[in-house]
């Protein structure tokens, strides 16, 4: 089954761009990045810019309408996301755990819909 993990933090908890610290995280990001991948769970990801660069979209009466930034004004952004592969709700959450920003933020797990088998 696939599951969606969203990767949500707080971009002042984030270690400065630069530093030590910093480089520790991408660190352990690319090694987390790199078991999931070789364990074969691995089916897509990426980091998301800045939430400064979000558009938010919506339709009201036939009209498009953009907000610049993200729709939630929250101290947690999305800041990523990784599509993976596992048997059930219980190995995803047990790759979700070891995600870097777990340890400061949030992981939200979603079962990907298969509507194949409609």
């Amino acid at each position: 089954m696939q599951y969606m993990l969203l990767i949500y933090g707080e971009e002042s908890k984030e270690p400065e761009y630069g530093t030590p610290e910093f480089e520790q995280y991408m660190s352990d990001y690319f090694a987390f990045s790199n078991d999931i991948e070789k364990s074969g769970h691995m089916l897509a990801g990426d980091a998301l810019q800045d939430r400064n660069t979000a558009t938010t979209v919506s339709v009201r009466k036939g009209e498009t309408v953009t907000i610049d930034g993200p729709f939630a004004e929250t101290k947690e952004q999305l800041g990523g996301y990784y599509l993976i592969e596992a048997k059930d709700l219980d190995e995803a959450v047990e790759i979700a755990a070891k995600i870097p920003t777990a340890k400061h933020g949030r992981i939200e797990v979603r079962a990907i819909m298969d509507y194949s088998n409609s």
